[in-house]
This record gives C-alpha cells, sequence and structure tokens, in this order.
C-alpha cells in the first residue's frame, strides 16, 4: 500500500509540470551584453528591431516598449524580430518580452531611440541640381519609342545658370536632338521639367534594365562651372508603360546603403598654386544596411566587379578630372573596409595644387564604390568644392643700411616693400608701427605693384629705449574672393645710449691744460725782453719750438733786464 502511496504522488507532479508552457518556465534574455542587435536607432523611419535568447512561445509571445505592445514575429523559440515605428521619442527605452503568462522578461534601458543626424552645414554657398524624380512613357520595348521625363531641383544656396541636359545611354536611340536638352536658369529652390525621346534598339532582347546616363552642367554667378552625373533606371520587359521614381523616400522594410560626405578639410589654409596638401574627408553611411568593400576614387570613377565574378578592370579611377588636383604619394583609389549603418571614418588623400591653377573655386567628384547587402555594385558620387588662392608675394626690407638709433634722437627708416611674385599685386594701406618709440610719417597706401616694381616709405623714427629694436610693417588688401587680409613683416635696428662729450680732468682734479700756440710764445717772449709778465697761463702747457724736440720754460725776467734769483 506504501509503494502504490508513492507512485501516485510522483505521477501526479508530472502530470502538474507537464501542463505547465515549457516556454514559461524557461524563457530568457539576457540584457549583458544587449539582446538586441541593433540597439541603437533612429526615430525618423520605421525599423525592425532583433531581440535573441530562449524560450521564447511561438503564436503567443509580444515585445513590448516601455509597456506598449509592438507587431511582432517569433522566428523561433531563441529569435523575434518586432517593428519600431517612426517618430518615437528619442531616449532610451526598457524592452519587455511577454509570454502570454506570468514570466515577462525585462531589460531596462536596452534600447536607445535617437533624432537622425541633422544633415552637415553648407560651407560654400553654390548652386546644386538634383533630381527628384524620373518617369518613362511610351512602348520601352525593342524598336519601340519613348519618352524619359525628368524633374530636376535647384537645392544648393545658389541660382543655377546655363542649365544643360546630356542624356546617354549604349542601347538608346536619342531623337530629334541628339540627346541634349537646355534649360537656361534654376533659381534657388525652384524645379525644372524636360522630356527626352528614345529608340531601344535591337541590344536589347533578353534585358529587363537598361540604363540612361544624365549629365547636368551649369554655372554659378561667378562663371564656376558644375557638372552632376546620375544613373536612371529604364525598365523594358514588355514596354507598354514603365517608371521608376528617383531620389523619393525609401520606403519602410528596403535595406539600402548610402555613403555621404559630411565634412571635409584641408591640413593647408589657404591652398595655392604648388602648394601639396591632405585633404581630410569624414565619411558616413545614412542608409540602413551594411556597406561592403568601399572603394574611394577621388577625381571620380567606378566599379567594374560585381559579386563574386570579377569583370576586366576592376575599379577605374583613370577617367576624372585632374587638371587642376592631382594625387601625390598614391592613387587616387583607397580601399575604406566596411562600413555599418550610422558609422563615419576618416579618410585622407595627398593632392598637389597645380602651379597654372588659376585662383577660383574648383569642383572635385568623388565616388564611393562598394556591395550592399545583395552582392550589387553600388557607386555613390559627391562632389566637394576647393578653394584656390594667388596671395601676394612681396619683400620688405630696408633698401639701404638703416645706421645707428641713439635715445631721443629721430632717425629715417629707408623701408621698401618690393613684388617678388609672378603676377601684379595689388596692395592697400601700409602702417610702420612700434612699441619701443615714436614713429612719425609711418602710413601710406602702396597701389599696385608690377613684377619687380617697389614702394618706398621713409618714416621718422624716436626710439626711447637702448638694445635691438622691432619695427613692425603692417599691409593690407584683399584676396582673390574679396576677403581683407593682412601680413606683417618684422625689421630690426640698433639702438644705443646718446654720446654726450665732456672736457677731459688733468691729474687731480684740474681740467687737463690747452697745449700753448706759437704766437702765444712769442709774446711772453717780447714781454720778457721788455721786462713783463712773461709767465705762461697756469692752463697752458707750453708746446715744443719749431725745429726742436721740446720746448723749456724761460724764466722770468726781473725788472731792469736781470734774471731773477
Amino acid at each position: 500500500m506504501k509503494r502504490f502511496r508513492m507512485i501516485s504522488i510522483s505521477g501526479l507532479l508530472a502530470l502538474v509540470f507537464s501542463a505547465m508552457p515549457l516556454s514559461a518556465r524557461a524563457m530568457t534574455m539576457p540584457c549583458s551584453p544587449s539582446p538586441i542587435t541593433l540597439n541603437s536607432i533612429t526615430n525618423d523611419v520605421a525599423t525592425t528591431i532583433t531581440i535573441t535568447g530562449s524560450g521564447f512561445l511561438v503564436g503567443s509571445a509580444v515585445v513590448l516598449l516601455d509597456g506598449s505592445a509592438l507587431p511582432t514575429i517569433v522566428i523561433n523559440d531563441t529569435v523575434i524580430t518586432a517593428e519600431v515605428p517612426a517618430g518615437k521619442p528619442a531616449r532610451k527605452y526598457n524592452v519587455t518580452i511577454a509570454n502570454g503568462v506570468d514570466t515577462d522578461v525585462t531589460c531596462v534601458k536596452a534600447l536607445q531611440i535617437k533624432e537622425p543626424t541633422p544633415p552637415p552645414a553648407t560651407v560654400f554657398a553654390r548652386p546644386q541640381v538634383v533630381v527628384n524624380m524620373t518617369a518613362v512613357k511610351g512602348a520601352a520595348e525593342t524598336k519601340g519609342e519613348f519618352n524619359v521625363r525628368v524633374h530636376l531641383e535647384n537645392a544648393g544656396g545658389a541660382a543655377a545658370y546655363g542649365v544643360q541636359a546630356i542624356f546617354t545611354s549604349p542601347e538608346l536611340a536619342p531623337l530629334e536632338n541628339g540627346g541634349v536638352k537646355a534649360l537656361d536658369e534654376i533659381g534657388v529652390g525652384n524645379h525644372a521639367s524636360l522630356a527626352q525621346g528614345f529608340r531601344l534598339t535591337e541590344q536589347v532582347y533578353g534585358q529587363k534594365v537598361v540604363v540612361v546616363d544624365l549629365t547636368v552642367t551649369y554655372y554659378d554667378s561667378a562663371g564656376t562651372a558644375y557638372s552632376d552625373k546620375f544613373t536612371l533606371p529604364v525598365v523594358v520587359s514588355g514596354g507598354a508603360y514603365s517608371g521608376v521614381a528617383v531620389a523619393t523616400s525609401t520606403p519602410t522594410g528596403v535595406k539600402s546603403s548610402q555613403l555621404v560626405i559630411s565634412g571635409y578639410s584641408t591640413d593647408i589654409d589657404p591652398l595655392q598654386p604648388g602648394e601639396k596638401f591632405a585633404l581630410k574627408l569624414t565619411i558616413q553611411n545614412v542608409g540602413n544596411a551594411k556597406a561592403q568593400r568601399i572603394t574611394m576614387i577621388v577625381g571620380g570613377g567606378s566599379s567594374g566587379s560585381s559579386g563574386e565574378t570579377p569583370q576586366p578592370g576592376g575599379v577605374s579611377g583613370g577617367g576624372g578630372d585632374f587638371a587642376n588636383f592631382a594625387p601625390v604619394g598614391a592613387s587616387n583609389v583607397q580601399s575604406l573596409g566596411e562600413l555599418d549603418s550610422g558609422d563615419r571614418i576618416e579618410a585622407s588623400q595627398n593632392l598637389v595644387v597645380n602651379v597654372s591653377t588659376n585662383p577660383g573655386a574648383y569642383p572635385m567628384r568623388i565616388t564611393f564604390s562598394y556591395l550592399n547587402d545583395k552582392n550589387e555594385v553600388i557607386n555613390d558620387e559627391q562632389v566637394i568644392t576647393l578653394l584656390v588662392y594667388s596671395l601676394p608675394n612681396v619683400d620688405v626690407s630696408f633698401y639701404q643700411p638703416a645706421g645707428e638709433f641713439f635715445i631721443a634722437q629721430p632717425g629715417i627708416l629707408p623701408i621698401q616693400i618690393a613684388n617678388v611674385g609672378k603676377r601684379l599685386v595689388v596692395l592697400g594701406n601700409v602702417k610702420i608701427e612700434s612699441d619701443n618709440g615714436l614713429v612719425e610719417s609711418g602710413a601710406g597706401l602702396v597701389g599696385s605693384l608690377d613684377v619687380g616694381g617697389f614702394f618706398t616709405i621713409d618714416p621718422l623714427f624716436t626710439p626711447d629705449q637702448p638694445g635691438t629694436t622691432e619695427i613692425n610693417v603692417v599691409v593690407d588688401y584683399l584676396d582673390d574672393f574679396n576677403q581683407p587680409r593682412t601680413f606683417t613683416k618684422t625689421l630690426n635696428v640698433n639702438v644705443t645710449d646718446q654720446i654726450i662729450e665732456e672736457t677731459p680732468e688733468a691729474p687731480g682734479g684740474l681740467e687737463e691744460p690747452v697745449t700753448e700756440t706759437f704766437w702765444q710764445k712769442v709774446k711772453r717772449f717780447i714781454f720778457g725782453i721788455l721786462g713783463l709778465d712773461s709767465a705762461p697761463p697756469s692752463d697752458v702747457e707750453p708746446a715744443p719750438m719749431e725745429g726742436s724736440g721740446s720746448f723749456e720754460e724761460v724764466a722770468p725776467v726781473a725788472p731792469g733786464g736781470k734774471n731773477g734769483p
């Protein structure tokens, strides 16, 4: 009877535990490290997050964000996904998984939602024509005729003048105008539409998409030329009507990579012809998928490889424009590795400014060629602008030795400004200053100086302390972009104490006697003959007689013509 009782209790416990859901007893979600694969997202688009753990109950597990349920898909008992809608406030959220019973698991502040990264501030106000919509209307089939309609917008900060659109494609033959459309001017924020007719050739059999290259050229108000290239896909399967939207917002759930230059700078400022410099770039992946095998091509280019099948030529980086800037020390092609969504990377390219480059603003094309998550080749082309200056090359010096200066005594500073460059320069005012004295007439207007020409100025300088004294020459001028600039040259002069001549004293503190002249001696001789006082003055030193090596003093004669005792 005792044995039968024990068996009954064990069977009862087995029945109780078997009735409890296994996932409810064993569900876990480790909070450190985070169970969320992408635990930091932005709130501008809806994002799907993936959570890993164990014991998730298929069909009843739900992901909660601060207590609010999200659309949830349980992949299996270890993986669950949920869609976070756009517009959530930016902060950290608690993530909870509920299995439908009282066994919820919560990770505190496990998901951070951020505001999207603002676009980089515009450094230079320039026109920027973009394509925001393209449509194809007509029979896009072999030997069929159709129109490609393009909607352009000036998203820059200045008006675009002389706008010209050029359509090219190896599979399409342009109709009527050879593929060139002129639009004249597009103001800031304005739009323009155009249509180009094409006929498909026989080479499109078996293809579903053909590519039309659109090159848009234009100028700004200063005459600087810009050129942007766009790739327009055209669907040709069946061809009664086909179209594609370009530059529209990415639909929810679509995975794509996009590399942009969020900032750039040079290690030398300003850039001048003949100077070597390092161009530093900050590249950011603003898409929602990883970019793989990134190649940066300075000057523009493309990659010829796709997936695992390399194409002849590999990366093409030799077709760029290097008339003004050329790579130095390494080629214009660099490998940057991989870049996850939202991450940034720093890159640098050594360049030299061509000595024949004139001052101005020069656009530079930079292409990023990479593979997306589907192993498809993507080419993101960017344009940056570099400013080239040609600053005056002048020499400031003394055109003759300045000489010695004395304290409290004015002297002339013979200053010369000479143009030692290779082109005419126009200078503004010149000012001569010093912290150790007074400068008079030390300002003037220089004006234009031809090659080898010079300008002189001769201010008066009165020093107030001895030693080596600095003279600062400051010249104002306008650079090639009409911005005020100055350059300063320091010249040195030597200042000494003023010398005051004093009468030397004789030994004993008396003044040194003055040498007696010949006629003074004759006068004393006559006085001696006449019996008068012929003694030499006390302050007169007898001088030697002419024709003898010395002069003996004559004893005074007593009255009556006799010598004294």
